[in-house]
């Protein structure tokens, strides 16, 4: 019978049963922003009408509490497993950090890969999240064991697949190698790259200037036959909302950074609708 499906359905998926795509955040290094671009691209598809989630996975440094200025709240747990916070009264933006579980967030995880791999096992795939149209997955740096956890976790469900973030220099680039490399191996399909710092936004005069090398993200997209997803600007003005926990969106509306952050999130959405 229909209840009877419904039943062994929402036993085999669990807590993903409701969520509809679930993006892996990938960068090989860390320090290329990819906590920023998981929230900005957040905030951008909350903006654009779609309920949304992040998983925050990183466990040698979850920011993204601070990004969204969530500090540090009490995680309740009901019958199915964790609830997530919301940043809103509309329930459209959810966030699970491992950083609410751990004892202090700021301290270092000195663990070994086992206690690591199960809790991070655990932790995927016991966060109640309900009704999502995206679930944004922020995966620590490199291509570890961590990864494979994360991975192991969500296949139960579904992976639709991976955005890889890049700066525009080569060693970047160069990193980013092994995260398609990963992919491929795994099984994810890449969704597409995002470059980020890509030129300098001047506050003064708004104009975007190129400090590094332009285009790495663009070319490794073509080597690799990935998509371009666009890229993303260094703004003083995205930096210090980031910093101080607020909206961009709400604050720059009018923003070529916004603009931007904007376009990358509907060209994601785009790339979900053709799987």
């Amino acid at each position: 019978s229909e209840q009877n499906f419904h039943e062994v359905f929402a036993d085999t998926y669990g807590n993903l049963a409701q969520v509809r795509h679930v993006v892996l955040v990938l960068s090989g290094k860390g320090g290329v922003g990819k906590s920023t671009i998981t929230t900005e691209l957040a905030l951008a598809l909350k903006h654009a009408g779609k309920k949304v989630g992040i998983l925050d996975v990183d466990l040698c440094g979850p920011s993204i509490p601070r990004m969204l200025s969530m500090g540090r709240p009490d995680v309740h747990q009901c019958d199915s497993g964790w609830v997530p916070v919301y940043t809103d009264a509309q329930k459209s933006l959810a966030l699970m950090s491992i950083g609410f579980l751990l004892e202090d967030p700021d301290e270092a995880v000195v663990w070994r890969g086992p206690k690591k791999t199960a809790l991070i096992g655990q932790f995927v795939s016991d966060v109640a999240w309900g009704e999502l149209d995206v679930l944004l997955v922020d995966t620590p740096p490199g291509t570890s064991d961590e990864h494979l956890a994360v991975l192991e976790n969500l296949k139960k469900h579904r992976v639709d697949g991976a955005i890889l973030v890049t700066t525009p220099q080569a060693v970047s680039t160069g990193d980013v190698r092994r995260e398609i490399t990963f992919c491929k191996k795994t099984g994810v399909r890449i969704l597409g790259i995002v470059e980020n710092m890509s030129g300098f936004v001047c506050p003064h005069c708004s104009e975007c200037s190129n400090v590094f090398s332009k285009g790495g993200g663009e070319e490794l997209a073509k080597m690799t036959g990935s998509v371009f997803l666009g890229s993303v600007p260094l703004d003083p003005l995205l930096s210090a909302s980031i910093e101080e926990g607020r909206d961009f969106a709400e604050s720059f509306p009018d923003s070529a950074t916004f603009s931007a952050i904007s376009s990358i999130s509907q060209a994601l959405l785009n790339s979900l609708q053709t799987d």
